[in-house]
């Protein structure tokens, strides 16, 4: 489409998935199947959706595999690369962050490999977005200790973590953050920052959003009703399977009603 951005995703698939086992003994999470695609697959299909121009994948555990898997699917208009992160078994997603450091320029999303979304969810942050970083939120009731927590001052991030107490929480991070203008090199620069410290590599990415949050430079976009989730333990299993069969459903309706038939005779 003429005029459009061009914008880059970075996906962070280094991780085993160990709270997955026995799932996730020879599969990294990211590979694991829903209405029969992969994870990744998912993810790339609604990233060609939105007319994404590249995707750097991330990788790590059976790195190989990933690799395979990318080739078999093709996924149609994308330019997918691999980054191989070498301290998958030893450090959190900020390693991820800093192997793939290069690429933070321009429009960059950075999206957790364990995050399943509708295409429609990356097309609002996109068009919401006003912030030179935005955190992509959602809210519910209540929140748990593994939660990734987002406290909120006008309509800005001011912290964001996973322990953050109850009072101080407005919402959820769904792990799907988009960069913007200077948005990526502050956000590198962070990266680096907490790479150099004492058990910096045991951090989250989202902890140099964290810092961040409170120069201003962080707005947020919620996707409320939208179709996502987080694939983290057992009990997600079975809430992907279902929302990427409601999804697999709405593709076939679509690509049926554009179907040709014959006038009768």
């Amino acid at each position: 489409m003429a005029g459009r951005p061009s914008m880059k995703v970075i996906i962070l698939a280094a991780g085993q998935g160990r709270r997955l086992l026995p799932w996730t003994h020879d599969l990294p999470k990211c590979l694991l199947p829903f209405a029969g695609r992969p994870l990744l697959g998912w993810q790339l299909d609604a990233l060609a959706v939105n007319q994404v121009d590249e995707v750097v994948v991330v990788t790590g555990f059976a790195a190989h595999a990933v690799e395979q898997e990318i080739a078999r699917m093709k996924p149609a208009g994308l330019r997918v690369t691999t980054l191989f992160n070498p301290f998958f078994g030893v450090a959190d997603n900020i390693a991820s962050c800093w192997t793939a450091r290069d690429h933070l320029n321009g429009d960059v999303a950075i999206i957790n490999g364990d995050t399943l979304f509708e295409p429609a969810l990356l097309a609002r942050v996109r068009a919401e977005a006003a912030s030179p970083i935005t955190v992509t939120i959602d809210s519910k009731a209540s929140y748990d200790a593994d939660d990734m927590k987002v406290q909120l001052r006008d309509g800005k991030v001011a912290r964001i973590g996973k322990t953050l107490v109850p009072e101080a929480t407005d919402a959820e991070s769904i792990g799907m953050v988009l960069l913007r203008g200077m948005g990526g090199p502050l956000f590198a620069a962070a990266v680096d920052t907490i790479m150099r410290q004492p058990r910096g590599v045991s951090r989250w990415f989202l902890s140099a959003i964290d810092d961040l949050a409170v120069q201003g430079l962080v707005g947020a976009v919620s996707i409320a009703g939208m179709g996502w989730t987080e694939v983290d333990y057992p009990g997600d299993l079975g809430r992907a399977e279902m929302l990427t069969r409601g999804w697999m459903h709405t593709e076939r309706r679509q690509a049926a009603a554009q179907m040709p038939y014959p006038l009768a005779q």
